[in-house]
């Protein structure tokens, strides 16, 4: 029982390799289904998201505090997801959400451009130079993404457990290896993981609740108490904190809320 991200480039067979492994290990495998979520919670067509997904980042620019709106209810989206366990999530950093929580399994797949370039020709019926083109933006664009988003280069190896290189190795062979990978006793659920996760999905939901008022909130949870803290005027102090109290009232799980207003000094 376990929880396995999928970092993924276009045409690399990622997607091809998490469905497969779902079905080899009886997992869920999810990926747009985050995304619907998140258009739901925008209020924003979900085809506008996927263009976002593929474009500048200064697509979320547009929206007030739309970067963070964005993580907030993309995180809430991913995390209800996970919390059921044995699930499979191929898409944009999806290990970023899960950062601290011990039994993820974070996978990277990588392909020849070569293959990839044909597989693009082939697919969409355009010249070798279109699809060079066409990948090369679209890698550039995920990468800007998620330093946009969330500080991290998503092709640093460094963040995995495991890179796999799609070429002579195929996708029955990833398969293979990531199936026998997540039945290791490192990548299990225990009742400490599962707590990590349990607190995560809390704060995640918290800030969902918040981010529209305070959208540079931060915000924890520890044993179903949910700590807060927020920016305001020394004006503000209380009402802001009383206000911080009522949205998470609505909030499923929570029994205590701790809101601290971090005073911030205004220019006469």
């Amino acid at each position: 029982m376990g929880i396995i991200t999928i970092s993924r480039g276009s045409y690399s067979k990622g997607k091809e390799i998490a469905e497969k492994l779902a079905q080899n290990l009886g997992y869920q495998c999810v990926s747009r289904d985050i995304l619907i979520e998140a258009s739901e919670s925008f209020n924003v067509p979900e085809i506008k998201l996927i263009r976002a997904l593929h474009d500048s980042p200064s697509v979320l620019e547009r929206f007030t505090y739309g970067k963070e709106r964005y993580i907030s209810y993309i995180r809430k989206a991913l995390l209800e997801h996970v919390a059921k366990d044995n699930v499979i999530y191929h898409g944009l950093a999806g290990h970023f959400f899960l950062k601290g929580v011990p039994h993820v399994l974070k996978v990277r797949i990588i392909a020849n451009m070569e293959d990839r370039v044909k597989e693009e020709m082939k697919r969409e019926k355009i010249s070798e130079k279109e699809a060079r083109y066409i990948l090369r933006k679209d890698d550039e664009e995920r990468r800007k993404w998620g330093l946009y988003l969330y500080g991290i280069d998503t092709s640093d190896a460094s963040l995995y457990d495991v890179v796999l290189h799609i070429d002579n190795l195929g996708v029955d062979d990833a398969v293979e290896i990531l199936a026998g990978m997540a039945k290791r006793p490192c990548f299990q659920t225990t009742p400490e993981s599962k707590k990590i996760l349990s607190d995560l999905l809390l704060a995640a939901r918290a800030h969902a609740a918040l981010v529209n008022e305070f959208p540079t909130a931060e915000v924890t949870s520890r044993d179903g108490v949910v700590y807060v803290n927020v920016k305001g005027t020394m004006i503000r102090d209380s009402s802001a904190s009383e206000k911080v109290v009522k949205l998470l009232n609505r909030v499923e799980g929570i029994k205590e809320v701790k809101a601290n207003v971090v005073p911030v000094i205004t220019p006469d």
